[in-house]
């Protein structure tokens, strides 16, 4: 007989896989490449992140759509001369930190931090041809399979074992799936993407007209920040998060833009003329970012006070009202946050938070229909766990405990504060109903010869008032003998283990495998 080795069935599984995907040429390089994921795929995939991505990068800068319709304008002209046609979109969103990013199928947005720090039309040119290449060499959809190929071997090997017998910020109270775009915009690129994106970008320069040493000086200025390490944190939180630069970047770009020849539309001057608007309200968006730290650091006065100056510096932007709003309810003064939550919503109405804040606002002064309709609107444009847990609570406060449950469910798919809270008003139903579900118990010989009770909280809560009875069985399983009940009052945190005497007195560690345990009974910890 021929010998198998024991790697046979995971290189099986992986031709396998391999079989049911498609060999393919990539569009912008025309290497032949394996592909998993189809561009319809791609762009399904951008058009259903684009939006929620969009929420929780701080959504669209409303105050401002003549930057957007800038940006349009640009990236329009890089797309009729890129190697693939897609439904390529551009926008520009509301947030401080210099940042550009490109979902598969061609959605692309660049912040408002990003736009203030270039210099001229030809270096936003070179940042939005890089993010097109991004997304029409596949960058996106290779990441996606990638991790196909990961999670299949990661069965494999599981699979193995198994034969061998062998548990945010905003993006982490996103919930239902509306984390996914903001999972795909960080991912980091690798070295020979960038380069390929770089170059790639600046051909699209050049046939669409402009100077293509706009690369070089982005690039410039990019690896001159990045030196700068934590003088400029918020750029290694943004761009360079996923898009580090290099002196290398910066050798090929020269390389590159020598070879298409130097000349074309530089725009400085459109470029100033095109920002002036922006770099006008800067000092307001500069207050508002000191009182978001301020606020992070609750000293709340302060933020209300920077805030404060932000809305008289610009009085039409409606994160600066929101953020009033929510100082106002961190102080415990939720009547007086409505109108600010208000005004955000006539200036914004497109944004999640200030409905979110005018909902936990609402239900906090016991307008339960008002804080319904709010919450509703806020979920509708993005799903978060504040959002499912106090619709759950509203549910749950009028009698309709079924729905309260999905709410809770949804809210607990989050790690953040609210997702725990929804996990805690879960357990208040399940715990009791269902104590064996959330805790493991097993008999052990302890000191003396003792019959012991050991139990581990797999229960993502702090348990207590644990209620066990241990029994006898005798070799075909039949309950022989039943012990007094024993109780661990706890608190045991999740994860945690306790223990206590099983009350049957001394056994021998033959006589232990006869011992049985049951949850009887379980509460949370108060």
């Amino acid at each position: 007989m021929a010998h198998i080795s024991h790697r046979a069935p995971a290189a099986a599984a992986i031709a396998a896989a391999l079989a049911l995907s498609g060999c393919g040429v990539n569009p912008v390089t025309g290497k032949k490449e394996i592909q998993f994921v189809s561009e319809a795929q791609e762009i399904a995939i951008g058009e259903k992140q684009y939006a929620p991505t969009q929420q929780i990068e701080g959504g669209d800068l409303v105050a401002l759509p003549e930057l957007s319709a800038y940006v349009s304008e640009v990236g329009g002209k890089l797309a009729a001369v890129s190697d693939r046609p897609l439904p390529y979109e551009f926008v520009v969103l509301d947030n401080s930190q210099p940042n550009a990013w490109a979902l598969p199928g061609g959605k692309i947005a660049i912040n408002r931090g990003l736009l203030t720090a270039l210099q001229s039309e030809s270096e936003l040119a070179a940042v939005l041809g890089h993010e097109i290449v991004h997304a029409a060499a596949r960058h996106g959809a290779k990441a996606q399979e990638r991790g196909t190929l990961l999670q299949a071997g990661v069965a494999v090997a599981q699979i193995g074992a198994m034969a061998g017998g062998l548990d945010a910020g905003l993006a982490n109270m996103a919930v239902g799936g509306a984390s996914v775009g903001a999972q795909m915009i960080q991912q980091k690129y690798g070295r020979d993407q960038e380069l390929e994106a770089d170059l790639y970008g600046m051909r699209y320069m050049k046939l669409a007209g402009y100077d293509p040493w706009g690369a070089v000086t982005l690039q410039e200025t990019f690896v001159r920040l990045f030196n700068q390490g934590s003088k400029e944190q918020n750029w290694m939180e943004g761009l360079f998060a996923s898009h580090p630069p290099s002196q290398d970047r910066v050798a090929h770009n020269i390389d590159t833009a020598e070879q298409l020849g130097r000349g074309g539309i530089t725009g400085a001057d459109t470029y100033a003329a095109r920002l002036k608007g922006l770099r006008q309200m800067q000092p307001a968006y500069d207050r508002y970012d000191a009182a978001l730290k301020a606020a992070n650091q609750k000293e709340l006065d302060k933020a209300r006070t920077l805030a404060g100056e932000a809305v008289k510096l610009a009085p039409n932007e409606g994160r600066f009202h929101q953020l009033l709003g929510d100082i106002a309810v961190a102080q415990k003064d939720a009547k007086g946050a409505l109108p600010h939550f208000a005004k955000a919503q006539s200036l914004n109405p497109g944004y999640y938070g200030s409905w979110l804040g005018a909902g936990i606002a609402q239900y906090s002064l016991g307008n339960r229909p008002a804080a319904s309709s709010a919450l509703e609107q806020s979920a509708n444009l993005l799903p978060t766990a504040p959002a499912a847990y106090y619709l759950g609570r509203i549910a749950s406060d009028s009698g309709r405990q079924a729905d309260a449950t999905k709410y809770y469910q949804l809210a607990a798919q989050s790690s953040s504060s609210y997702g725990k809270l929804a996990t805690a008003e879960l357990m208040k139903t399940e715990l009791p109903q269902n104590p064996g579900k959330f805790i493991a118990a097993a008999p052990q010989v302890g000191s003396g010869g003792r019959a012991v009770v050991v139990i581990e909280n797999r229960a993502p809560v702090a348990v207590a008032d644990i209620v066990v009875t241990p029994f006898l069985v005798d070799a075909a399983g039949n309950v022989s003998k039943q012990g007094n009940a024993v109780r661990i009052a706890g608190p045991i945190a999740p994860g945690q283990r306790g223990s206590i005497d099983a009350g049957v007195g001394t056994v021998s560690a033959a006589q232990i495998q006869y011992l049985r345990l049951r949850i009887d009974s379980a509460r949370l910890a108060q």
